[in-house]
């Protein structure tokens, strides 16, 4: 692999500043209210500078969701290096972190309909790549677990796919803590308990 020149280090440094910031803004304000003057302000830049990295607000939203979807893959690998873990196990275990990422003010929070922001993401490359990447490795572990008995069969595989995605934007979690009365980890246990095995007590399961 070719050495960075001391630009492309800069500007590799300041691409990573700026992805970072805009994670922080969507987590704290959502797509809607925050603004590429923010993100100027936040890194430190001109806006006319940080323009020249990314071209609109939906480039500096969908460099975040990349950027996310990199951080998803990386816990996979983390936990198909489990050989003693099951697959419900790993399942549980991603959507443990992308809660805990929630709770901590780090997941970035899109629009569910925006078609300016839609039409970025779909015709990023990257995006959809690692998208399709996440998707297919989630949904081996799905077929698994339900071979297993752990997930109900009579499901199809993406609506479970699809449970497990809607984590990262359920509005429990902010709920909870904004009332001040539990820990981030009983919130995060709580959500992951009802996401994964329902409401029902004991004597119902």
């Amino acid at each position: 692999m070719a050495r960075l020149s001391f630009r492309e280090q800069v500007l590799r440094v300041r691409e990573d500043a700026i992805v970072e910031s805009v994670n922080r803004l969507l987590a704290d304000k959502g797509f809607d209210l925050m603004t590429v003057d923010e993100v100027a302000a936040d890194v430190g830049i001109a806006k006319a500078s940080l323009y020249k990295h990314f071209p609109s607000k939906e480039a500096l939203a969908a460099a975040a969701m990349v950027r996310l979807l990199q951080r998803t893959l990386a816990v996979i690998d983390q936990q198909a290096a489990r050989p003693e873990a099951t697959a419900m196990q790993r399942l549980e275990a991603l959507t443990r972190w992308a809660l805990e990422l929630q709770v901590a003010g780090e997941m970035p929070t899109l629009p569910s309909q925006n078609s300016s922001l839609r039409a970025e993401l779909m015709a990023h490359r990257a995006y959809l790549e690692l998208l399709l990447q996440v998707s297919e490795r989630l949904g081996e572990w799905i077929v698994q677990a339900q071979a297993a008995g752990d997930i109900d069969a009579t499901l199809p595989p993406e609506v479970v796919l699809y449970t497990i995605f809607a984590r990262a934007c359920d509005p429990v979690p902010a709920f909870l803590k904004a009332a001040g009365q539990h820990s981030n980890a009983q919130i995060v246990e709580w959500v992951l308990s009802t996401c994964l095995h329902g409401l029902h007590g004991p004597a119902a399961r």
